[in-house]
């Protein structure tokens, strides 16, 4: 048994059987009122199989590399072979991971962002040399109308000649415009919202009919 049981830790596989009892062995004879009294019986055969293990153990030489197929090799020579195969592996694991997380992070971030209709209407392009001087022009600019004014000379000075402490919003000209000749404005009145009219009212600016408001 022992040996078996050696020869299976080595991976020799085989098959041992041995006979436990005798084949036909009776008990011994007795006589007189003994012999009456106890029933004559005999001992079976038994007969056991020791499986040390008679399965053919898998080759995985076709799964194997190469450099390590012969298990008498030192590791040590093929060590640099398969430490870069595993730092290419990580490399290319860690480099499409990071794609991927910067590709979902983008793409939340982005759902965020204003849409397509929304940045149509925020942008606007205006052909200025179309407004002739002294004329205004309205366009829609976010739903909203936006008044475009052509100044002439003689307003500009018009406008800087006003004292900015008599207005109701203090502001000089010179801080309301980027350039002296282009008046660009929301054309929405400060009362109820209202569109006010160009060139009219009190001082030929903007004038709303709803409640009087002159701008």
């Amino acid at each position: 048994m022992q040996s078996v049981v050696k020869a299976a830790g080595v991976g020799q596989l085989a098959r041992a059987t041995t006979l436990a009892v005798p084949t036909n062995a009776t008990l011994p004879a007795v006589s007189g009122a003994m012999a009456a009294a106890a029933p004559r019986s005999s001992v079976m055969t038994q007969v056991r199989s020791i499986h040390a293990g008679n399965v053919d153990v898998p080759d995985f030489s076709y799964y194997r590399r190469s450099s390590t197929k012969d298990p008498a090799a030192d590791s040590k020579t093929s060590m640099e072979s398969r430490a870069g195969f595993s730092y290419v592996l990580a490399g290319t694991l860690g480099v499409s991971g990071a794609y991927t997380a910067k590709a979902l992070v983008n793409q939340f971030l982005s759902s965020w962002s204003a849409s397509q209709d929304v940045l149509a209407m925020a942008k606007i392009e205006i052909k200025l040399d179309d407004i002739p001087e002294g004329k205004n022009m309205t366009f829609k600019w976010r739903g909203k109308p936006l008044f475009i004014r052509h100044r002439t000379a003689e307003e500009i000075e018009q406008c800087r000649a006003v004292d900015p402490a008599t207005l109701r919003d203090p502001q000089a000209d010179e801080e309301r415009v980027q350039q002296a000749e282009w008046l660009v404005i929301l054309g929405v009145c400060t009362h109820l919202g209202c569109v006010p009219i160009a060139n009219a009212g009190e001082f030929g600016g903007y004038y709303c009919p709803c409640h009087g408001s002159h701008y």
